[in-house]
């Protein structure tokens, strides 16, 4: 099974289907009698509802029922829920404020959910939604993440009094002010990390169904785990969760932003026991624009203390974190716990102190995105590094080396209380500054000139936890036919669980790899599951996947032992066959998985069967890290930034598929790119309009945006699962726009520039060079 085991470059066996349109996605589910739904949302940022009337839609062609608020109270269904909410520095609670299924009252951003028609075809919905005629009262609204906690700023939610969420700290507040007390140097730097939308390839899209004879609902719907769904949406209805049952197909993607609560789904559930018939919503990409959750969107003020020699003794930001107008189901803890415990990275510096402020803003809502807060903090952190080795008069790379943490100090505790188990830092840096031919820039750069071209060579160098959440416990079934099935509860995307599952399996028992099939995504089916999400897949549901294989061979060789006469401890398991050692007797596990279901031929006290269970718990998180380097060339007149070149060295610890590892990290640092040059979500200051909700206004990077990027692994394994492997998935948007805008600010260092804000658009390059120049004719 060496072909097709664990740390081959498997193809996905999964994608010819998908490429070839025999995928089964959300919007290809097909139910008899279905019903389409069409969402009728607040054009207003901010605006009281003064009347909604549906008399004219009602009587439109085709239309089968309209949901308002109204009906919403009358079924007793409760706001969505925040799990994480925050509280102050001093102890008391955040604020919480209630996000409704459908406005009553009052909507706080535009796209916020008002109505819900459902007719017999969605163009028929779509135009009686234009019937439905609400009268609004626009109240003055902010989206200005800045001028939010401004005095006399408009209130998202004029009741709380404030748009401060919550006031929140971590870290030691006292050793980092003594630290920066003592420092030879205080390096401080304002950074933005602009807001981006999701842009899933597919959209959400839901599908809700009741059965009046078991009085269950079904909801298939584009998930990222449905385990979490049918738990919260149940909550939400007041039913108990056996009475729910969800579904997930095929998923285009998700980065984080399917696995949080929206109205649509407890909504089409609604429907369809009204009308006693399937009720089916599929968001197009306006919906997508208006009410996915987005990401990041955060002002910071970031410091490092340093002694003569350029060692940090402490790391402190202050950090402004937009909520939007209601607390999705994760928001408070992205930019709190999940991003800042990871300070300081790689780095050795024995004090840290954060403050993060939560702010309410008649914005959509902001969740995780690729990465969750990780992302955030090493581009600030990064960045800060940058500008104190100029200010230090070290290079680059000489600062971070001299506060690496060594290999000699594994296990490292952390000063924000984690513990990195395993990783050379310094090995990586090395080894990518070696590949990238750093010393030999500077004749790249004169080449460069040649052509009239600004180029710059930038380092990032990242470090993310990963592996959190819930167990993971995995199924093994071996089927009559002969093939193996494997159920999990987390949720492919476009991971390839099919393919990476099935290494693990394959390479453990030695069944044929094509004889596997991997199933997730049905709450009926799999009992339990964490989900997909913070790169946890492999390392604990890979771990759980294994821990079930090894537990079908602790029972297939007392079997084998029972049927080749010999004590169990004289069999050696080899190619998918336990053999007595020795000799040639053996007997293959695919064989003994058709003996085990004969009772009559099982040793005295075994079950039928080979089934099994494996369940694991992560004890600790992993760290995967890496350093990220990138070339970028600028064009003088233009202001336009092209990429030169992208090279990863990562840590991924035991990497199960390099391929697909490369096809993560690709992905990551494309994400990563468009942020960094391209991407961001703007809003009117005066309307609250998204200004950006097109594709014709928010630049998505292309192909031609990316240049060929070189990838290479240091495999340094884990210690905290069997596997030893560490995560891969949000590699990419960490590394990727801190090299970046390095990059640039690299190559406009003569021109002044120690920082740039994303995303460096062609408009900002250009006028940092053409204001450069003009000062020097002046």
């Amino acid at each position: 099974m060496a072909k097709f085991g664990i740390s081959q470059p498997v193809r996905r066996v999964e994608d010819e289907r998908l490429v070839t349109g025999r995928g089964n996605y959300l919007d290809d589910v097909k139910l008899e009698g279905v019903a389409a739904a069409w969402m009728v949302r607040s054009p207003h940022a901010h605006a009281r509802i003064k009347s909604i009337r549906t008399a004219a839609a009602e009587k439109a062609k085709g239309v089968l029922l309209i949901v308002t608020a109204k009906d919403v109270e009358a079924v007793g269904y409760e706001p969505h829920a925040c799990l994480v909410p925050m509280k102050n520095r001093d102890g008391s609670k955040g604020l919480d404020p209630a996000h409704p299924v459908l406005c009553k009252d009052v909507v706080r951003h535009v796209g916020d959910s008002v109505a819900m028609v459902v007719a017999e075809t969605v163009d028929q919905a779509k135009d009686a939604a234009e019937l439905v005629e609400v009268d609004y009262e626009v109240l003055p609204s902010i989206t200005d993440l800045r001028g939010a906690l401004k005095p006399g700023a408009a209130l998202a939610w004029p009741a709380l009094k404030s748009n401060l969420c919550f006031d929140w700290e971590s870290g030691d507040r006292a050793a980092t002010e003594a630290a920066f007390a003592k420092a030879a140097r205080v390096v401080k730097l304002d950074l933005v990390n602009n807001r981006v939308v999701v842009n899933s390839m597919e959209p959400r899209g839901a599908i809700g169904d009741y059965d009046t004879k078991s009085g269950r609902y079904t909801l298939h719907c584009s998930t990222q785990g449905v385990h979490l769904h049918q738990k919260l949406i149940a909550q939400q209805m007041k039913i108990d969760v056996s009475a729910l049952r969800v579904i997930t197909p095929d998923v285009g993607g998700g980065f984080g932003m399917k696995i949080f609560m929206y109205s649509e789904y407890p909504l089409v559930l609604l429907a369809a026991k009204k009308l006693g018939r399937p009720v089916k919503w599929t968001g197009e990409r306006n919906d997508a624009f208006l009410s996915d959750t987005q990401g990041r969107d955060n002002l910071t003020t970031a410091e490092v203390a340093l002694d003569r020699d350029g060692r940090f003794l402490g790391i402190r930001h202050t950090t402004l974190a937009n909520l939007g107008a209601y607390l999705s189901t994760f928001a408070p803890f992205i930019p709190t716990i999940a991003g800042t415990r990871i300070l300081p990275t790689v780095y050795s510096a024995p004090a840290v102190y954060v403050q993060i402020l939560g702010v309410l803003t008649n914005t959509t809502p902001v969740d995780a995105y690729r990465g969750a807060g990780r992302p955030e903090n090493v581009f600030l952190l990064e960045r800060v590094i940058d500008v104190a080795a100029a200010e230090m008069g070290l290079s680059r790379e000489e600062i971070r080396r001299r506060n690496f943490v060594p290999q000699s100090a594994m296990p490292y505790k952390m000063p924000m209380g984690q513990t990195i188990d395993s990783g050379n830092f310094a090995h990586n840096m090395d080894e990518a500054l070696k590949r990238a031919d750093w010393a030999g820039f500077s004749a790249r750069r004169t080449e460069a000139a040649k052509r009239g071209k600004l180029r710059g060579i930038g380092l990032a160098y990242y470090l993310e936890v990963c592996s959190g959440g819930d167990d993971e416990t995995t199924e093994i079934r071996f089927e009559p036919s002969g093939d193996v099935t494997v159920l999990i509860g987390t949720q492919s995307n476009g991971q390839g669980h099919q393919t990476a599952y099935a290494q693990v399996v394959a390479d453990r028992l030695g069944v044929p790899f094509e004889s596997i099939k991997v199933v997730q995504g049905d709450t009926d089916t799999i009992a339990t599951g964490g989900g997909t999400g913070g790169s946890r897949s492999i390392p604990v549901g890979g771990s759980s996947t294994l821990v079930a294989a090894n537990a079908v061979l602790e029972k297939a060789r007392g079997l084998a032992a029972h049927k080749l006469e010999a004590a169990p401890r004289d069999l050696e398991f080899v190619d998918g066959s336990f053999r007595i050692v020795g000799t040639d007797r053996r007997i293959g596990l695919v064989e003994l998985a058709k003996i085990a279901r004969d009772k009559n031929q099982l040793p005295e006290g075994m079950e039928p069967g080979l089934d099994q269970k494996g369940n694991f718990k992560p004890p600790a998180n992993t760290f995967p890290n890496g350093c990220h380097i990138c070339e970028v060339e600028i064009d003088k007149e233009t202001g336009a930034v092209s990429v030169a070149r992208f090279l990863a060295v990562d840590d991924f610890g035991r990497i199960l598929n390099p391929m697909m590892a490369a096809g993560q990290v690709h992905g990551g640092v494309a994400q990563g790119i468009g942020q960094a040059l391209l991407e961001q979500s703007v809003y009117d200051p005066d309307s609250g309009q998204l200004v950006t909700g097109t594709f014709m206004d928010y630049a998505m990077p292309r192909a031609d945006d990316l240049s060929s990027i070189e990838f290479n692994y240091n495999e340094f394994p884990c210690t905290t699962n069997p596997l030893g492997a560490k995560g891969a998935g949000e590699a990419g948007c960490l590394g990727a726009p801190p090299a970046v805008i390095g990059a640039i600010v690299d190559a406009l260092k003569d021109y002044g520039v120690k920082h740039i804000d994303m995303p460096a658009t062609p408009q900002s390059i250009w006028r940092i060079i053409n204001g450069a120049r003009k000062q020097a004719a002046d």
